[in-house]
């Protein structure tokens, strides 16, 4: 359920800690919404937001949730409705047996650190699922990811979504009058690795804001050089953000990059290794086709790249997170079956 209006009586502020936001998603899962999922998909990982009535105070040029959208509860395409916590955490403990993790995100506010500590401790303690966080640096220093772990936290991940320094600026930094800074991502994210340790932290990044295939690949071979990993997005234009007029990756380069990530994360490739051609474009992944062409056959590259459960497999999923649920699936949420296979293998090939 939902926040209620109320009489007119003043109702206590919709904030965290004693609410988060909920995914669409998340709020199917947890039965706060009716709904099905395409292809019968299962969400693995609740994901909650931090909320605030002043909102986000970044102002990132891809964002939803950015600065002058404080009022505006629209992320990823869908609604985030807000929920009392005390509930939220009753529905995970009741939920259904395939949800293994939590993820808590911060937004870009003064209070986000020592509230998503207090969230992080209580959904730890009471539900004894895996937490994740999604941490905002820009209102962080090192004590507070010790803080985080020892809430309950067991990985992190650093969201920095632009692959290069200078799309940095141009989409989150100053050039948008925006608070974030590239330098301190990165640093961030190297002290969440030692803090974590190793393979516990990782960087987000998204296809196609501007950046070549050679330039997202380096930053993600970057992020496996300091010892974490990538969870790879693909842009998907938000409404009344300031690239909602912009179109996502051509399909062709999100494969090419979504299998450069994972062979990057599997250890069985580096930047370095790979060819590229004078756009930019991956020509040569460093490998035989005779041990490339299992990894594209088994999928794998392919589905979505996110915190892993007790299995080892991915529970952050997200179903659909990347595009609206169709035939244009670029995050497979399941493993994808043999003519997904047959579509992606002519994607790969599409410049």
């Amino acid at each position: 359920m939902g926040i209620s209006s109320g009489s007119s009586a003043q109702q206590p502020a919709v904030q965290s800690p004693q609410h988060v936001r909920l995914s669409l998603a998340a709020a199917m899962t947890l039965g706060f919404v009716k709904g099905w999922f395409f292809r019968n998909a299962r969400l693995g990982c609740i994901n909650l937001l931090l909320t605030y009535p002043d909102g986000c105070k970044a102002n990132c040029a891809f964002c939803g949730l950015a600065r002058g959208n404080s009022t505006d509860r629209s992320f990823i395409r869908v609604p985030w409705r807000a929920y009392l916590l005390d509930e939220v955490i009753e529905r995970i403990k009741d939920g259904p047996g395939h949800v293994s993790r939590v993820c808590v995100s911060m937004i870009t506010h003064p209070r986000a650190p020592r509230d998503v500590v207090d969230v992080c401790g209580r959904v730890a303690r009471e539900t004894g699922k895996a937490v994740s966080l999604l941490i905002s640096p820009t209102v962080m220093e090192r004590d507070h990811l010790v803080a985080m772990r020892d809430a309950g936290a067991d990985r992190i991940g650093v969201a920095i979504d632009a692959a290069t320094p200078d799309l940095f600026e141009r989409l989150r930094g100053r050039a948008v009058l925006g608070p974030h800074r590239w330098d301190k991502y990165w640093r961030v994210y190297g002290e969440s690795i030692e803090v974590f340790g190793e393979s516990m932290a990782g960087v987000h990044l998204i296809c196609g804001l501007g950046e070549t295939e050679r330039e997202i690949v380096q930053a993600i071979d970057r992020a496996a050089a300091l010892g974490g990993c990538t969870h790879l997005f693909s842009f998907f234009p938000e409404k009344r953000s300031a690239m909602e007029h912009c179109g996502a990756p051509p399909i062709g380069a999100y494969r090419r990059v979504q299998l450069a990530r994972w062979l990057i994360d599997h250890h069985m490739g580096r930047c370095e290794q790979m060819r590229f051609d004078d756009m930019g474009r991956i020509a040569d992944f460093g490998l035989p086709q005779h041990g490339l062409d299992p990894c594209i056959h088994a999928g794998s590259p392919f589905e979505t790249s996110g915190c892993p459960g007790p299995d080892g497999k991915v529970a952050c999923n997200r179903p659909f997170g990347n595009e609206k649920p169709g035939e244009a699936i670029r995050n497979f949420p399941f493993p994808p079956d043999a003519q997904d296979v047959c579509r992606i293998c002519a994607q790969l090939g599409e410049f």
